[in-house]
């Protein structure tokens, strides 16, 4: 078993860095710079890290474990006459969640996302949510020359949310989708294997899932293990199956979502495992979601496929929160399932 605090300190380090789809450079250099010496590494095309290592037996089943380094953010798209920046989301993000935000560009600039203030607002638009297109990010420039020194169009930025410890053993901060299941694997990595494994830390998930599908390709495993992040909706107002998942609860072990109906004996060894080893873990009670088992079960002529998932409330937003008994549950299934996988 892995020291806990090094994995949360992990995770607090993966989340503070800035990587959305297309820009996953900063987090690839820093998980390479935290990969066993022994390990077989390589970088695709697309981006994809791609990790080989050696473990005590080789297995029956060529075994993939994934978990994706890019974020959610924005990409500016226009700079206005008085200097204010357009901008478009990169993955699903709520307008709910962007007004008024904090944000950061790899440059240092810092910017606020605003619209008409509430006394500026008319009856009826107090009744509606802006839109995204209606928005603009503020960095403080008198005019499109001066926003120019900092800023130009096809530059990233990302929410700043500092991640922190907080409460009854809960964890806040941005990306921890998917940086805890980054994390996870390179604890993983850093303990001695049972078996050969390949770990890919994949780009552009939240945007398609794309780098998961190049990397399947050209791996062809037996067996693919997704470790995610997935909804919680435990909040006041959602009651029942509304709920989702819950946290607390464990790990989720998903049977189907919106892009994969996951396979039925590694669905069932994964709910096994943990039972017999005393891991608490949960399934979802909506289906809804999806990852980078979309493209990977499709892949290379079919994958099995299995996904173990952290539940977290507020997904795509700047304070993703978390239990930490629960990353520790998906940490000790995932090890589980890579021994019981190589031979199921």
């Amino acid at each position: 078993m892995s020291d806990n605090g090094e994995l949360f300190g992990l995770i607090g380090k993966l989340s503070r860095l800035c990587g959305t789809s297309g820009d996953e450079q900063d987090i690839r250099k820093f998980i390479m710079s935290r990969l066993p010496s022994d390990s077989e590494v390589r970088t695709d095309n697309i981006g994809n890290l791609i990790v080989f290592r050696k473990g005590a037996k080789t297995p029956k089943n060529k075994v993939m474990i994934c978990a994706h380094m890019d974020e959610v953010g924005f990409i500016i798209t226009h700079i206005t006459d008085d200097g204010r920046l357009k901008f478009a989301p990169v993955g699903g993000i709520s307008p709910a969640v962007v007004f008024g935000r904090r944000v950061v560009f790899a440059n240092g600039t810092v910017g606020v996302i605003a619209a008409k203030a509430l006394h500026q607002l008319s009856d009826s638009e107090k009744e509606k949510q802006p839109k995204i297109d209606e928005l603009a990010i503020d960095i403080g420039a008198q005019n499109a020359a001066d926003a120019e020194k900092y800023v130009s169009p096809g530059d990233f930025c990302y929410f700043a949310g500092d991640y922190e410890e907080f409460g009854n053993g809960f964890i806040k901060g941005k990306a921890l989708d998917d940086r805890v299941g980054c994390a996870i694997m390179l604890t993983l990595l850093n303990e001695k294997l049972p078996y050969d494994a390949w770990f890919v830390f994949t780009v552009q998930e939240e945007i398609g899932t794309r780098g998961a599908a190049c990397a399947a390709f050209n791996i062809k495993p037996d067996i693919g293990i997704i470790l995610e992040t997935t909804t919680a909706c435990d909040i006041a107002g959602s009651e029942g199956e509304k709920r989702v998942c819950e946290l607390g609860k464990g790990v989720v072990v998903s049977f189907m979502d919106r892009s994969t109906i996951y396979d039925r004996e590694l669905y069932k060894l994964a709910r096994k495992a943990a039972d017999e080893l005393g891991i608490k873990n949960q399934t979802k009670s909506v289906i809804a979601g999806g990852n980078d088992s979309g493209a990977v079960h499709k892949a290379a002529g079919g994958v099995r496929t299995t996904a173990l998932s952290v539940p977290t409330r507020y997904l795509h937003s700047p304070a993703c929160v978390m239990k930490k008994e629960d990353v520790t549950a998906t940490l000790d299934a995932a090890r589980e399932m890579i021994k019981r996988a190589a031979d199921a």
